[in-house]
């Protein structure tokens, strides 16, 4: 079974299809037929995802995938579900691709481990030779991370770094989420740990849509005392103080969330009259320590950082990326020829109740573009000018041709 959706524009050719074969060569044979009849030229870029029932033919995939489907460039990544057009396959197995012709774009592809890595003291011109990528066609970069291979990845490095050197670049992907049985694949390789990386120039745009999936309490203050981890103080009071008297505000139902589902947003650009959407940096409120006074959070703090408390919910999370999406939308003339998403596995049906709600939600918005994703043990997107790693997110990227 499979389905599949395309998209032409001046040469600019993307097509994503989904297969559910349980035999990987006639999921793939499938593939090829759907891909290369709507495609019509060879594919200048193929990305895979898989889930982990093709886990005894991992060491077949880059053979399979060069005879069969005959990309340029293969890079491919699994996942505990997969997403192919507007569908999120979480529970059976499934093959998803999404092939370009991209006339006009240079593509590189890159795999760096810990020890490739500039240390962060080091010039940008040593990040563009340690990844041989050039900034000067403003490259845009795609990552797909195994963090729990032969010897353990952090992209937060690797992200800081890119920053520092590609400014102006958009850096947006995922952490493969099958723990130890993921697998990542460029070309031949089968890779283990690490990053597997493609940077796309010129007749390219990539936008990005990143949702954290949370609506805030209370106001915004500003922190008056932390240490590291610990918050301790906010508008110059105790921090758990300002914290249990916001509880108290609130309905009982919010009251519930609070208390198994709280998070501090930090907000990423200075101070402003107004705060909404996609303005702050989402993360885990830890633990909460009444005798110490203090607030764990899932992220290093600084005094005079302006923060606010927020709630995740599957309203919050649906009205938030309505919201962006239609943002989005709104806010541009180009027109969208392709897109990834990477989701969380804490979203999906697990958060909503319901299949493909972030994808549906994406093409009714966006369009009937060509998507493809998988759910991730992490997601990597920017929110204002920097990129993070992200848990509870759904973080898209749009591609479209700019001439």
């Amino acid at each position: 079974m499979k389905d599949g959706v395309d998209f032409d524009f001046v040469g600019v050719k993307w097509v994503s299809s989904i297969s559910h074969e349980k035999d990987l060569g006639r999921a793939l044979t499938e593939l090829r037929r759907d891909v290369r009849a709507r495609l019509g030229a060879p594919a200048d870029l193929l990305i895979l995802f898989l889930t982990p029932h093709y886990e005894a033919d991992y060491e077949r995939v880059p053979e399979a995938v060069a005879g069969i489907l005959s990309p340029a460039l293969f890079v491919g990544c699994t996942g505990t579900g997969i997403i192919g057009n507007a569908r999120e396959i979480e529970d059976r197995p499934s093959v998803s691709v999404i092939a370009a012709s991209l006339p006009g774009v240079d593509i590189t592809p890159f795999y760096v481990t810990e020890p490739d890595l500039p240390t962060l003291d080091a010039g940008p011109d040593q990040w563009h030779r340690a990844l041989d990528v050039d900034p000067g066609e403003t490259p845009h970069f795609l990552l797909f991370v195994d963090p729990t291979g032969e010897v353990p990845f952090d992209p937060r490095p690797l992200l800081m770094g890119l920053d520092f050197a590609y400014p102006d670049s958009a850096k947006i992907g995922g952490l493969a989420s099958v723990l130890r049985e993921n697998c990542m694949f460029m070309g031949d390789q089968l890779l283990s740990g690490g990053c597997a990386g493609i940077a796309l120039q010129g007749n390219i745009g990539v936008d990005t849509v990143v949702a954290q999936g949370c609506r805030p309490v209370g106001s915004p203050m500003t922190i008056t005392d932390c240490d590291g981890y610990l918050l301790s103080g906010l508008d110059d009071r105790p921090a758990v103080e300002v914290l249990v008297e916001l509880y108290h505000t609130l309905i009982e139902q919010d009251q519930e969330l609070l208390q198994r589902s709280l998070h501090l947003g930090i907000a990423s650009t200075g101070l402003k009259a107004d705060y909404g959407a996609g303005d702050f940096l989402i993360r885990n409120v830890l633990q909460l320590n009444h005798e110490k006074g203090t607030i764990a959070i899932g992220d290093h703090l600084e005094r005079g950082q302006t923060v606010q408390f927020h709630l995740r919910d599957p309203e919050s999370a649906h009205d938030e990326l309505d919201l962006l999406l239609r943002r989005y939308r709104d806010g541009t003339e180009a027109e969208a020829a392709g897109a990834l998403l990477f989701t969380c596995t804490g979203r999906g049906k697990h958060l909503f109740g319901e299949a493909h709600h972030d994808s549906g939600l994406f093409q009714s918005i966006v369009g009937e573009v060509p998507l493809a994703g998988m759910f991730c043990g992490g997601e990597i997107g920017p929110v204002g000018d920097s990129t993070y790693l992200h848990g509870y997110t759904s973080s898209f990227a749009i591609f479209h041709p700019l001439y």
